[in-house]
């Protein structure tokens, strides 16, 4: 089984509803980003994906937030663009743009706002893709 990254970043602004404090203004971040995929195998010239493709992938979903206010974005009209959201709906697009890849599987992603905070977003795996020590630790007995 294979974990494979790739890290990127984006410039954005935001502001988050009813926040109690200064983060209830506008004010922006250079977010960090690092998002993980699984192979259960290599392809025929020993890789789970080419680099290449996960960093275009990536590169898609945050060309659409950078230099923007997440606030203006449609995901967030209805809800704050707080490190958890932005987590979540990055996970969720690149999930969805990476089913082309048939041997691979969104693990997790990561949004830093700063060096020293940040949030990771991930879902249950497909329980038949799940390797024998997650489905022992998932079992009850």
């Amino acid at each position: 089984m294979f974990d494979i990254f790739i890290r990127a970043h984006f410039s954005a602004a935001h502001y988050l509803r009813d926040y109690p404090g200064n983060c209830e203004h506008l004010h922006g971040h250079n977010w960090d980003v690092e998002a993980v995929v699984r192979a259960e195998k290599l392809d025929k010239i020993d890789v789970g994906i080419d680099f290449r493709d996960l960093k275009k992938a990536l590169a898609g979903v945050l060309s659409e937030l950078d230099h923007t206010n997440l606030n203006d974005h449609p995901e967030f009209k209805d809800k704050n663009p707080s490190s958890e959201r932005l987590a979540q709906y990055i996970y969720k697009r690149l999930k969805k743009d990476l089913k082309l890849f048939r041997d691979i599987e969104m693990v997790r992603v990561t949004v830093c706002e700063t060096s020293k905070t940040g949030v990771t977003y991930w879902e249950d795996l497909d329980p038949e893709r799940q390797s024998c020590s997650e489905t022992i630790l998932n079992s009850k007995f």
